[in-house]
């Protein structure tokens, strides 16, 4: 494994050693069902099952975004929400970490 892979599954487990009551495996759940996800449509899914606002959310999907760096972010018009995908290169890697990792 490269060293900025083992680095990224080291920052996933943290991620989700963190998560108490299961929010944080729901949204990398989701995101690695769907392939690419709004900030409101993860909101929507989230909303279901947690009570959270939208900026929690948004918060957990800009850290994903910028701290574990395994999302890629794009805009189709300037009018439209950010969409974002998980990049290809560690689809396996987010699948095994969310296995092997205990959920609370």
């Amino acid at each position: 494994m490269s060293h900025l892979r083992a680095e990224i599954s080291k920052r996933l487990v943290k991620f989700l050693d963190l998560d108490t009551d299961g929010r944080r495996r729901l949204v990398l759940e989701v995101i690695l069902d769907s392939g690419e996800v709004t900030v409101s449509s993860l909101y929507k899914v989230i909303k279901k099952k947690f009570e959270a606002s939208r900026k929690v959310v948004a918060s957990m999907v800009g850290y994903i975004y910028s701290k574990l760096g395994i999302l890629r972010a794009y805009k189709k018009s300037y009018r439209l929400p950010t969409i974002y995908v998980l990049r290809e290169q560690y689809v396996d890697l987010v699948r095994s970490v969310l296995k092997s990792s205990a959920g609370p």
